[in-house]
């Protein structure tokens, strides 16, 4: 699969705008990796399903904050963002 767009959802903007610039970065870093290496991603992304929510995945931003997603037609929604258990909670 060829991501070609990468969409953010309300949630996720809301949540994003509130981080502080050191994670905003550490996302972008995890976002460059996980672009250069799909669709066999580097294993510090630790990329996997959200237990109960089918579609839905989780990645590793730094090692206290997610980020949730889906995989869209043509790329990835990011559905939420944010420390580990409340972002999984409402992936």
């Amino acid at each position: 699969m060829t991501l070609k767009s990468f969409r953010r959802s309300k949630r996720f903007e809301r949540n994003f705008k509130k981080l502080p610039q050191e994670i905003k970065d550490a996302f972008y870093s995890q976002l460059k990796k996980f672009r250069t290496s799909h669709p066999n991603l580097h294993p510090s992304l630790r990329v996997k399903g959200v237990q109960g929510k089918k579609g839905i995945y989780e990645m590793t931003v730094t090692m206290d904050i997610r980020v949730t997603f889906e995989y869209t037609e043509n790329g990835m929604l990011f559905r939420n963002i944010g420390a580990h258990d409340e972002t999984l909670k409402n992936a």
